[in-house]
C-alpha cells in the first residue's frame, strides 16, 4: 500500500484520511454499570496511572496545533473526575483559535450540579446517554440509576443554554418499544436524538446477540410514523442524520455493523492513561504518556506520527453467537 501521509505536521494517516476529531477519556470510572457496556463488579486503573488534567491538555493542544478541529470529552462519566471543569475551561479557551468546538458524553447525573459550568468555560453542545424514561426499565439497565435524576440534568442543561443531544442504545427485546417514544418526546423538548447499535468491546455479563437490534429496521419504523428528510448536518462524528419536518429535532443513527462508516472516519482516541487509540475496534495503540514524560513535544509528535501510521482501514466489529469481543478493553476505557 502507498503511504499518503503528507511530509508536513498535518494529521493525515496512512490511508489518506485527515484527522480533524480527538476523543479524550478522562476517566474510565463511571456512577452507573450499565449492561451493554460494563461488567457489574469492575476493576478501573489506579488513579496513579491517569494522565493529568494538565497532561490532557498539553496532549490536546498539540493535536490542535497539529490541525484538530473537535475534540470530545467522554469517560467513563467525566463529571466523576475531580476539577474536570478546570480542564474544559483550559481547552475552551481554544475555541474560535484553531478548535472548532468542545463537546462532552455524560450520562447525565451529575449534569444539573455543572451545566452553567460547562456553558461559562466554552461548551455549546453535549451528547447524554438515556436508554430509557421508564424509571424500572433504566433501573435495570443502569443496575442503580434514577432517571428522573438524569432528566432534570438534561432540562436543566438545556435551559443554561446547551444544545443536547440524546445518545440511546438500541437493545432488542430491552428498550426497542420505547424508541419512537424517545423520538417524540425528543421533539416535544427540543432535543435531538441519536440512535446506537450496540457494539462489541469488553467482556460484559449477557451476550449480545441477543441485544444487537439492527437499525435498518428500526429507521424504516420511525419512517412510517415520523416525518423524516434526509438532512446534510453533520458533527465530525459518524452519525447520517434526518431532520423531524416541522421540529428543530435531529434523528441520527450511528451503525457500526449494519452501515460501515469507517471510509470516512476522522477520528482517534485518547485514553485516561495516555493510549492513543485509532480506531475503536482494535487493539493497536501508541503510549502518549509516555512520550510526553520522557521526550517532551517532539516525543509526542514522533508517537502521534507512529500511531497515524498504524490506522487501520476498518474496523472489525462482528455480533456473533459465541463470538468474543472485538476488543478486550470496555467502552469506558477508550471513552465514547
Amino acid at each position: 500500500m502507498t503511504d499518503r501521509r503528507p511530509a508536513n505536521g498535518s494529521l493525515v494517516d496512512r490511508h489518506g484520511r485527515t484527522i480533524r476529531y480527538l476523543r479524550i477519556s478522562v476517566t474510565d470510572r463511571c456512577d452507573l454499570r450499565c449492561r451493554y457496556c460494563m461488567a457489574e463488579q469492575m476493576t478501573f486503573l489506579p488513579r496513579a496511572k491517569l494522565l493529568s488534567l494538565d497532561e490532557i491538555a498539553i496532549i490536546a493542544e498539540r493535536f490542535i496545533a497539529r490541525g484538530v478541529t473537535r475534540i470530545r470529552l467522554s469517560g467513563g462519566e467525566p463529571l466523576v473526575r475531580r476539577d474536570v471543569v478546570d480542564l474544559v475551561k483550559r481547552l475552551g479557551g481554544h475555541v474560535s483559535q484553531g478548535l472548532e468546538e468542545l463537546t462532552m458524553t455524560t450520562n447525565g447525573t451529575r449534569l444539573a450540579d455543572h451545566a452553567q459550568g460547562l456553558v461559562d468555560a466554552g461548551v455549546r453542545r453535549i451528547n447524554v446517554s438515556l436508554d430509557s424514561r421508564d424509571p424500572e426499565r433504566f433501573r435495570y439497565i443502569t443496575r442503580h440509576g434514577d432517571v428522573g435524576q438524569v432528566i432534570h440534568g438534561i432540562l436543566s442543561a438545556r435551559d443554561a443554554g446547551l444544545a443536547i443531544k440524546i445518545n440511546m442504545v438500541a437493545l432488542k427485546g430491552m428498550n426497542e418499544d420505547e424508541i419512537a417514544s424517545m423520538l417524540s418526546w425528543c421533539v416535544s423538548e427540543r432535543l435531538d436524538l441519536s440512535l446506537i447499535e450496540t457494539m462489541p468491546l469488553g467482556a460484559i455479563d449477557e451476550d449480545r446477540v441477543d441485544r444487537f437490534l439492527p437499525l435498518t429496521a428500526v429507521f424504516d419504523r420511525l419512517a412510517a410514523e415520523f416525518p423524516l428528510v434526509r438532512a446534510g448536518h453533520r458533527t465530525g462524528g459518524p452519525a447520517r442524520y434526518w431532520q423531524v419536518e416541522g421540529s428543530e429535532t435531529r434523528l441520527g443513527l450511528i451503525s457500526p455493523l449494519t452501515a460501515n462508516f469507517c471510509d470516512g472516519c476522522n477520528r482517534v482516541r485518547l485514553t485516561t492513561e495516555g493510549k492513543l487509540y485509532m480506531c475503536l475496534g482494535h487493539e493497536d495503540q501508541v503510549d502518549l504518556k509516555a512520550a510526553l514524560r520522557d521526550g517532551g513535544i517532539e516525543a509526542l509528535d514522533t508517537a502521534i506520527d507512529a500511531g497515524l501510521a498504524a490506522k487501520p482501514a476498518r474496523h472489525d466489529f462482528r455480533i456473533e453467537a459465541g463470538s468474543a469481543p472485538a476488543v478486550s478493553r470496555h467502552m469506558s476505557v477508550t471513552g465514547g
